[in-house]
């Protein structure tokens, strides 16, 4: 822990605004999907175990971007304010067969905010070689010629077990049973086809186990219970002039303190917060994790969000819904943001810090 304390203060002193300068961040589905099974490139789903075994990118692992953070009971980070003591982060990124030279490609289903816990996780940890599907999961899919031959023959399937059942009830037998040979005949031609799908189900393998080293933690990255308490007076004192601003991005219900979450004593929000929540970044239409640049710009400037100011923002744990609102800024050329990490989770169980209902 000593060690860590040291490397803590040394990373401390580097500006964030330099580090994520001039930053690749997400991958189109036309990009990624070259890359599948390409050693080297390891995607990794942020969405939850039920969803990963439900469909998942083939050969990727699951890291659940909700339990990337590490809290104790009363929501503190033992290593605030990286989600995890490096020392843990290694261990869980070896677990995965995760190597210090891949190319991490973090995703979900298409939403984003999952994907970028997953980013915004690794790239706290040093790893620089990290970006967001922007698409996810429903991206690669949709460009997958066999996913389009499985999907026909499943409809086909379906038509076919239909008129099967309507040949039985009729007392037709005979053609019941050539409907019911047939069905079989797709299902097996289904069968065959699901070897190939770049989406496929089942439960995440046990991967060989690596020695990922976590040499150079980026801290500065995250912002502290410090940093944003500093905030919270700064925006009280001055108000709109205040050049801080910061972002709650769950939903109403949790804002205004009806829902807690993960046994968090007190529900409510950060004062001061402004409330965007993670459904404003995401492009719905387009199935894309984020909106059109021009359209998030008009959007957070309405906040009074601008690249002038200093930006945290929060969700549950962080790692998930406020990564939706940092990355999306990121991408925008913001240089003076952050994902508080300890989130609600280590604020809302804090009775020495103020809330908002």
């Amino acid at each position: 822990m000593k060690q860590w304390l040291k490397t803590l203060c040394v990373a401390a002193l580097f500006s964030a605004a330099s580090l994520m300068a001039a930053e690749k961040i997400t991958i189109s589905p036309e990009e990624a999907i070259k890359l599948i099974g390409k050693p080297g490139y390891v995607f990794v789903s942020g969405d939850s175990e039920t969803a990963y075994e439900g469909g998942h990118i083939k050969g990727s692992r699951n890291m659940y971007a909700h339990h990337l953070h590490h809290a104790d009971i009363m929501g503190n980070l033992q290593c605030e304010p990286l989600y995890q003591c490096p020392e843990h982060a290694e261990h869980l990124i070896s677990s995965k067969g995760i190597k210090n030279s891949d190319v991490i490609i973090a995703y979900d289903n298409w939403r984003g905010p999952n994907a970028t816990g997953v980013y915004s996780f690794f790239k706290s940890m040093g790893h620089d070689k990290v970006y967001v599907l922007d698409g996810g999961q429903d991206g690669i899919k949709a460009l997958d010629p066999n996913q389009k031959i499985y999907d026909d023959l499943k409809k086909k399937s379906r038509k076919v077990k239909k008129a099967a059942r309507k040949a039985k009830k009729a007392g037709d037998k005979a053609k019941a049973a050539e409907l019911k040979a047939k069905y079989k005949e797709i299902k097996a031609q289904m069968k065959q086809i699901e070897k190939k799908l770049l989406v496929q189900r089942g439960k995440e393998p046990h991967w060989h186990h690596t020695h990922y080293k976590i040499e150079h933690p980026r801290p500065e990255l995250l912002a502290t219970t410090e940093e944003v308490y500093k905030a919270v007076q700064d925006i009280q004192k001055k108000g709109k002039k205040s050049k801080y601003v910061i972002v709650d991005a769950r939903s109403m219900i949790e804002i205004i303190g009806e829902r807690k979450m993960d046994n968090v004593a007190r529900g409510g929000h950060i004062p001061g917060s402004v409330f965007i929540e993670w459904k404003q970044i995401t492009d719905f239409d387009r199935k894309k994790s984020f909106r059109k640049p021009e359209e998030l710009k008009k959007m957070f400037a309405r906040y009074g969000i601008t690249p002038d100011k200093t930006v945290y923002a929060y969700c549950q744990v962080g790692a998930g819904r406020g990564s939706e609102v940092i990355t999306a800024l990121e991408l925008l050329g913001f240089k003076n943001v952050k994902v508080y990490s300890g989130a609600w989770d280590t604020w809302g169980n804090n009775m020495n810090l103020p809330i908002h209902r």
